[in-house]
């Protein structure tokens, strides 16, 4: 098996980044993907079955762009220093620190914005939707199921496999190609029971989290009364659940606690109400759920890295 990092390359390809050689990752997903980053993806040269691809370790910075609908699903896991990491699509929003046992799925086809605070170290596989299912069909027994979006995900068993996958790469070893093999057929498992439409029918609070039901109906619930003092135990409420019993679950379905998804969300509308140079920002802070301008412009800062003020001056 030759796994020779993706800086041996030959043709070029979109925008000026050169394509490994023998690239069988899909050219849309491989353009797309070094188009938004600062540092193409550090492909093998070697695809496994079902047009599989998989990258070694790589780091990549900061991050703020749109990313169309792939041709092929997309996971992943970070390794070293957390950064703050969101996913919005649509009235989806999606938000967390990277962090170790995590991993993070882009579901073939689905779109979005992506937002990463800074230099991140990842590795990578490009899935097919056949080799998904073909590897999980006794799962499967034939229906059709789709991956979920997942950002920063805690899933330990999935961030091994991954880590496994980038190790085996870097060591290029002689046999190296069939215990990679099956380590794919092995993530395709972990994934349809745990982040699938199959996976949330058969589990309705996996791994001790919450399902995508109630997930759905807390961060709405947060999302259309972020001018609010919302407590726990509102929220806890909703769907029926302990404060103690809520917060854990909540963190384990999206990979952040209630505090600092709201947090979070606050930010982020007062990202898109800082636009608008005519609103002040004292009616912003309101707005958004602060009680006066100096807990807002602190609250800001520690997310943004800069106040408001700063903020609004540099759009």
């Amino acid at each position: 098996m030759s796994t020779k990092p993706s800086d041996q390359t030959d043709a070029p390809c979109a925008h000026g980044v050169p394509a490994p050689h023998g690239l069988s990752v899909g050219a849309d997903v491989f353009r797309e993907m070094a188009r938004v980053l600062d540092r193409p993806p550090a492909l093998t040269v070697e695809a496994l079955r079902g047009e599989t691809q998989l990258t070694r370790r790589w780091s990549h910075g900061a991050l703020h762009d749109g990313l169309p609908g792939l041709s092929k699903h997309v996971i992943m896991a970070h390794y070293g220093a957390g950064r703050e990491i969101s996913l919005r699509s649509g009235y989806t929003r999606l938000s967390s620190r990277t962090r170790p046992n995590t991993i993070v799925i882009i579901p073939q086809g689905h779109d979005g914005r992506w937002d990463i605070s800074g230099s991140v170290e990842v590795s990578q596989v490009y899935l097919s939707d056949q080799r998904l299912r073909a590897s999980a069909s006794e799962l499967t027994d034939g229906r059709a199921v789709e991956l979920l979006d997942r950002v920063c995900f805690e899933d330990r068993i999935a961030a091994c496999i991954l880590g496994m996958l980038s190790d085996e790469v870097a060591l290029n070893a002689p046999s190296g190609r069939l215990f990679l093999e099956q380590t794919v057929d092995l993530l395709c498992v972990q994934l349809i029971r745990g982040h699938s439409t199959l996976g949330a029918i058969h589990a309705t609070t996996p791994r001790g989290g919450l399902a995508d039901w109630q997930v759905k109906r807390v961060i709405s619930y947060m999302r259309d009364n972020l001018e609010q003092d919302i407590g726990l135990g509102e929220l806890a409420a909703l769907i029926n659940l302990s404060r103690f019993h809520f917060c854990a679950a909540f963190r384990r379905a999206t990979g952040c606690t209630p505090y600092e998804w709201l947090i979070q969300q606050r930010i982020s509308r007062a990202r898109e109400l800082l636009s608008d140079p005519s609103l002040p920002i004292t009616d912003i802070a309101l707005t958004v759920g602060y009680g006066n301008p100096s807990a807002f412009t602190a609250g800001f800062r520690r997310v943004v890295g800069m106040t408001p003020s700063e903020y609004r001056n540099r759009l």
